[in-house]
């Protein structure tokens, strides 16, 4: 199994099929099934390792946990080399992406009729450089990767999107940019302070976590890295590009925005920020629960206030990803283990979410909750998708947001009760403001006459199988947890 570069097909197959897409492009009926083709294949791959690989020894010449590696000079001089590895977080976050691509190309089947070919060309991409940054562990190409999946996003949101779409675009773009050119600053600067002190200049990650950075310059470059990550994430107060994107993106670009793109950012930290400089991370650890924990608080504040759905969803996501920061802040294996499942419970609820708000929106051209009312009784199966999700992404027991939730809270509370204990409130919150989306988009009296078809086989199909996973999730998450124990334990320190 070791013998064949599985993780560089996992991220060039989707450039392949961007790359079939050439000679059909002007060709609508031919360019789905191909597209499609390839992330079913990307998918069934991914599938496969997701079910193989754990209880893999590790690969020869990996480090403890790494069970796949692939490792290649590429540009000697600088030290800079062609590295990639999977463990277990990054075989979640890998799967994540391979499924997501395919529910992205799912939601955008009929949707999108003008420009196919390009649509589908990005979004392949965009899963190209998405795995990239998953699989990536030498930090240039970490970072090559990460510039990668944000060009697509951007014209995404640019061609395709509604509203002030331009305007959301470039804002994301800013933002982002922002970010990867602190983040590019403090990667020249981890390389050459590692290499002043060891005599070795290299971006591999390996060899960079040896020898931790314990300069005075630690605290600095680690924040470029907090702040970098932190505009993905999206954390209070650097989020607010994240609601105009997702209110102007098309149904695909907020399902691959919400379920990917904002993991890259916690992915990045638990990989990349805290390994490099633990003793300036834990100097930065109240900083970060406080940020999470208004975040959390904020986020719910804000997202009851809304009269779009779509960006009530938005702001829903600002304030589950502040429970993942909450236990990335925490560092201890429960809480770590949680933030990770939690990344991938948010992938498929919110991605749900997004989706169904999507189908409502293409039935009715409208997303203002005043518009709606009835929908149980007109579209009952749609209703109940709706309802589910809603309630996942409420924290219901028995599905699959409670299970993530519910561990960073109690590895939380053993570091720091005081932010579990304000967190709390946080689970509360958002049972109002799902309450409310509830009543007034399925149970209200309906308020102007609205034709509203049932879901389609496609559309049905689809919604089943991320309910299927949310409910196995929640009632069962034993699986994806002890994928991720041997990792988690490694990096914090408490594996035998």
């Amino acid at each position: 199994m070791t013998s064949y570069p599985i993780l560089t097909i996992l991220i060039f197959l989707p450039l392949a099929g961007c790359l079939c897409l050439a000679p059909v492009w002007s060709r609508r009926a031919a360019v789905r099934p191909i597209a499609l083709g390839f992330a079913v294949a990307e998918l069934a791959l991914a599938g496969w390792l997701l079910v193989t690989a754990p209880g893999m020894p590790t690969a020869p010449g990996a480090p403890a946990g790494y069970f796949l590696w692939e490792d290649a000079a590429w540009i000697e001089r600088f030290g800079i080399r062609y590295l990639l590895g999977m463990d277990g977080i990054s075989l979640l976050m890998g799967a994540l992406t391979a499924f997501i691509t395919v529910v992205a190309m799912a939601v955008s089947w009929r949707a999108v009729t003008e420009r196919t070919a390009l649509h589908y060309f990005l979004i392949l991409l965009m899963e190209s450089g998405i795995m990239g940054v998953f699989l990536a562990l030498d930090l240039v190409l970490f970072y090559l990767f990460w510039e990668v999946m944000l060009i697509p996003m951007f014209f995404l949101i640019g061609i395709w999107g509604h509203g002030r779409r331009i305007y959301s675009a470039v804002k994301f773009f800013l933002y982002t940019l922002a970010g990867s050119l602190l983040m590019l600053l403090a990667i020249i600067g981890v390389y050459l302070i590692h290499g002043d002190a060891t005599g070795t200049y290299t971006f591999a990650l390996p060899l960079l976590a040896k020898a931790p950075i314990a300069h005075a310059a630690a605290p600095w470059l680690f924040g470029a890295f907090l702040l970098a990550f932190a505009i993905k994430f999206p954390l209070f107060p650097v989020h607010t590009w994240l609601p105009d994107a997702h209110t102007d993106a098309p149904t695909a670009g907020s399902v691959i925005l919400a379920a990917l793109l904002l993991k890259t950012g916690a992915y990045g930290l638990v990989r990349f920020g805290y390994p490099l400089f633990p003793e300036a991370a834990r100097g930065f650890t109240p900083l970060l629960s406080v940020l999470a924990v208004v975040g959390i608080l904020y986020a719910s504040w804000i997202a009851y206030a809304q009269e779009d759905m779509k960006r009530m969803v938005a702001y829903s996501s600002v304030g589950h990803m502040g429970f993942v920061a909450l236990g990335i802040a925490s560092w201890s294996p429960v809480a770590l283990s949680g933030s990770i499942l939690q990344m991938v419970n948010h992938g498929v609820t919110t991605g749900a979410l997004f989706a169904l708000v999507g189908m409502l929106d293409e039935r009715t051209d409208t997303r203002e909750l005043a518009a709606y009312g009835g929908v149980w009784g007109k579209a009952p199966k749609l209703a109940f998708f709706f309802l589910l999700f809603a309630m996942a992404s409420a924290g219901l027991p028995g599905l699959n947001n409670f299970t993530g939730e519910f561990l960073i809270l109690a590895g939380v509370f053993r570091t720091t009760p005081a932010a579990a204990a304000i967190a709390f409130i946080g689970i509360v919150l958002p049972l109002i403001y799902t309450v409310r989306l509830v009543q007034e988009v399925l149970f209200q009296t309906e308020r102007q006459p609205l034709q509203l078809p049932d879901v389609t086989l496609r559309e049905g199909a689809l919604l089943a199988v991320l309910a299927l996973i949310g409910v196995s999730i929640g009632v069962h998450p034993k699986p994806l947890l002890d994928i991720l124990k041997v990792p988690v334990a490694l990096l914090t320190g408490t594996a035998p």
